[in-house]
């Protein structure tokens, strides 16, 4: 009886058993013959085969060898083997359902087909929610899941990716809700709807700090550039909490420190919790650790320059607060800095040149350290290459070089190069990257490409404007790399043959009948190609009349026709310093006026012969955003003194024999400076100077090439050559008169001397290869004076504002302005207290307007 009773509780138990792993398993039991096995009885057999059914994209074999059967082992049935079969393959997340069958036996042999059901994969995602701009972004790092098993790691996945995609921007509150549906297109595919709900951006309310005790709260915050508190006087920096800017700046937190002289600083731990919906604060323990000081510092392995040589260039003492950072920047300073110890050994040829600081002794809050140098040898530039340009021929980056074949290598050459690079226009100066390649030591040659990275450097002018009541259209094209050589090579056009490093520019500008101006400019930088000599060649007309409203024989018809031709030769110097640029220039205007307005005449023909001086030095790091350097320019400009040689009375001559030769001097000085004084974050400085003189108190000033200050600055259509535009943001175009006139619009022909200054502040939003954007305020004031006696450069008039510059390639500058100037222009009571300015396709650092 026992017997029995043991039997039928044990069958129960493997009955039971066998149920219990098959549910894990999910899905059916092995169907297995029930005349054949028992559980009372296990038998053993040998798989004699195994077969896959029901799959549509996975392999067969791989399914098989993941079932971990194999033909010709042997397995007992009923048992655990078959069981975790169906384990095995269900643990893997591709399947819906997963079936062990028995397809035949035969004696001791047993036939399998393992039969599955696929899980449905992603056809298509469907990204809703975000911007369209957002959604192409998170769409890129998602494109690889397509095609995947949708199973909980995928969904989990692409939640994950959406919402830290967001959280790192600030969106840290963001949601993602994911639905399938069928894809009618394939019945075993989804498309998956992700539904995105960014909310709003995560400010920071707080950020504490903990464990602090030789800095006070703000200080640190000060520390932390990226991580800004919600306050408002916090006008650069984002507010916004950023996981990834965040990290940063725990980072450069510590640096900060370490650099104060607190070597052993670090973060203990942080913390970052939600304060309400909008807003999270941030807390920081932190251990700040003693304060340390330099000791002895000495140098070893250096035979080329004396100990006390280097220490005068380290100019760290014993006694100084301890910083490796500084320490690194004496050693081993930035790429444009000529003040540390690797810039002396890498300008005469030191290529590999190498300074290990150790510290050698702490003691107390005292560090010793020993400067361990490995000068090597010196090294000699053996080729000099250029790749990446795919326009631009090399001779004309070439020919900009400072590192030439036999020279000794030279750090200072190579940045001096790649400086002169970028000033060509030509090419992304964030991507112009010189490399020292093939250094052999064995006989201390070292070869360097330039690797840069041409940009659109054409540029269109299409635009439309009001100019003394009227509408003016202009179109202007100026190609910056032209190849003159190439002309009637039809192979060359693209749609202009370039290459040359030549500059042509064609400019139109017309209202109709009553305004019409042309010009062109051809510019070739080095003359015959074998020094930097530059040749220019100018040619304009210009008419400006009323025909549209008189006839000419109507007494109320004017006009004004200007033609006039130029041309200029200059050379760079070699003292004293390679950045100055002389240029002498020949230019010929010829007036024609009617009954015209705004002049010292109304009617006669002028001549205006002019030669000019220009002395330039421009150190600026980019032409396109400067941060350091300086642009100035000192220009002299004279014509021949016609009254003292051409038997002229002027006491009794008629305005026509007056100014038939128009005769005058013209001194100018202008001069930019750029400074970086925090972050990115540049300040501009700028200041004018202009006086117009005369040979003759007889004859008195010329009624051309006067000074018109106020406005945009640019070169309005009315007196584009008879007078020298400057801009003052604040006030109307040409409405600033010397004090004590009154405006008038008809009558009003410039004055003799200006002087102008102006400081801003710019801040880059973008700077790429596509387009550079910066904010600024800016603050400048300026004056015109009838002559030099009644002169007083700081009596000005003042105006601050806001505003935006956009470099875009192929358009140029465009800038718009709004300006508040604070003192009232007799004769025109709107000419200040508030002004928008809008300009286009001037230059960003050349231009002085």
């Amino acid at each position: 009886m026992n017997k029995y009773l043991f039997a039928i509780l044990f069958s129960v138990a493997c009955t039971g058993a066998w149920a219990q792993v098959s549910n894990q398993a999910r899905p059916a039991l092995t169907k297995i013959p029930t005349d054949s096995l028992s559980y009372l009885n296990p038998k053993d057999y040998i798989i004699g085969g195994i077969t896959v059914s029901g799959t549509k994209y996975l392999e067969k074999d791989v399914l098989i060898t993941i079932s971990k059967l194999n033909k010709g082992d042997k397995i007992t049935l009923p048992g655990d083997a078959s069981a975790n079969v169906i384990k095995a393959l269900w643990e893997q997340g591709l399947f819906d359902d997963v079936q062990l069958n028995i397809t035949r036996m035969n004696l001791d042999t047993v036939y399998f087909d393992i039969a599955i059901v696929e899980r449905p994969r992603l056809s298509r995602l469907h990204l809703t929610g975000p911007r369209k701009g957002e959604i192409e972004d998170l769409q890129k790092k998602l494109n690889d899941k397509v095609g995947k098993i949708v199973n909980e790691n995928l969904l989990n996945t692409v939640t994950t990716i959406s919402k830290r995609e967001f959280n790192d921007k600030g969106f840290l509150n963001t949601t993602v809700t994911i639905t399938q549906r069928k894809d009618p297109a394939d019945a075993n595919s989804v498309i998956l709807d992700v539904a995105i709900d960014k909310k709003q951006k995560v400010k920071i309310n707080s950020v504490t700090f903990e464990g602090n005790k030789a800095f006070n709260q703000n200080t640190l915050r000060g520390y932390m550039g990226k991580t800004k508190e919600r306050k408002w006087y916090h006008i650069f920096g984002s507010k916004k909490f950023m996981r990834d800017k965040y990290e940063e700046d725990k980072q450069d937190f510590i640096a900060k420190l370490q650099s104060k002289g607190y070597r052993d600083a670090e973060i203990l731990s942080d913390s970052v919790w939600r304060n309400d919906d909008k807003t999270v604060n941030v807390k920081i323990k932190m251990y700040e650790g003693p304060k340390y000081y330099f000791g002895n510092i000495t140098f070893s392995g250096n035979t080329k320059y004396p100990a006390a040589a280097l220490s005068s260039i380290l100019r760290i003492k014993k006694g100084n607060v301890f910083s490796e950072e500084n320490l690194t920047k004496r050693l081993s300073g930035p790429t444009s800095s000529g003040d540390d110890i690797s810039t002396l050994y890498l300008n005469d040829g030191y290529l590999t040149y190498q300074a290990d600081p150790v510290q050698t002794r702490i003691y107390n809050d005292t560090v010793d350290i020993d400067i361990r140098m490995y000068e090597g040898p010196q090294y000699t530039i053996n080729r000099v290459s250029v790749k990446g340009n795919d326009v631009t021929n090399d001779k004309v980056i070439i020919r900009e070089l400072q590192t030439l074949p036999g020279q000794k290598f030279s750090k200072e050459a190579i940045v001096r190069s790649q400086r002169d690079i970028t000033q060509l226009g030509n090419f992304d100066e964030q991507k112009t990257e010189p490399k020292p390649t093939n250094i052999n030591p064995a006989d201390g040659t070292v070869d360097i490409v330039y690797n840069v990275v041409e940009k659109p450097s054409d540029q269109i002018e299409l635009s439309g404007g009001f100019g003394g009541g009227q509408l003016v259209g202009t179109l202007g094209l100026t190609f910056n790399n032209f190849s003159l050589r190439n002309l009637f090579n039809l192979s060359a056009y693209k749609p202009l043959p370039k290459g040359d490093g030549q500059k042509l520019s064609l400019r139109g500008q017309s209202n109709g009948q009553d305004y019409q101006n042309y010009s062109f400019t051809f510019s070739e930088p080095w003359l015959g190609g074998k020094k930097p000599i530059y040749f220019g060649l100018t040619a304009y007309t210009q008419l400006s009349s009323n025909i549209s409203a008189y006839s000419q024989s109507d007494p109320n018809y004017y006009h004004l026709r200007i033609n006039g031709v130029g041309v200029t030769l200059g050379q760079r110097l070699r003292w004293p310093d390679n950045l100055f640029q002389l240029n002498y220039s020949l230019n010929v205007d010829h007036y024609n006026l009617f009954n015209y307005p705004g002049y010292l005449f109304k009617n006669g023909t002028s001549y205006n012969i002019k030669l000019t001086q220009e002395l330039s030095r421009n150190s600026t790091d980019a032409p396109i955003y400067p941060t350091t350097g300086s642009n100035l320019k000192f220009t002299i400009q004279a014509t021949p003194p016609y009254s003292a040689f051409n038997g002229v009375n002027y006491l009794i001559a008629t305005p026509q024999q007056r100014y038939q030769f128009v005769e005058y001097h013209k001194w100018k000085f202008e001069g930019q400076w750029f400074q970086k004084i925090y972050g990115k974050l540049v300040l501009k400085g700028q200041a004018q100077f202009g006086f117009m003189g005369y040979y003759n108190k007889e004859v008195g000033q010329a009624p051309f090439e006067r000074f018109k200050l106020g406005g945009d600055g640019m070169q309005s259509y009315q007196f584009l050559q008879g007078s020298e535009i400057i801009g003052l943001r604040g006030y109307q175009n040409f409405s600033v008169v010397p004090v004590g006139s009154n405006y008038n619009e008809n009558n009003n022909p410039g004055s003799p001397v200006f002087s102008k200054y102006m400081l801003e502040l710019r801040h880059p939003v973008i700077a790429s290869e596509s387009a550079t954007i910066f904010l600024l305020t800016f603050a400048e004031g300026g004056n015109v004076w009838n002559n030099f006696s009644e002169y007083s450069p700081f009596n000005v008039r003042r105006s601050v504002g806001v505003g935006a510059r956009i470099f875009l390639p192929i358009f140029g500058l465009l800038g718009l302005d709004y300006g508040y100037g604070f003192d009232a222009i007799p004769g025109i009571p709107g000419a200040n207290k508030g002004q928008f300015h809008f300009s286009i396709s001037q230059s960003l650092n050349g231009g002085f307007n």
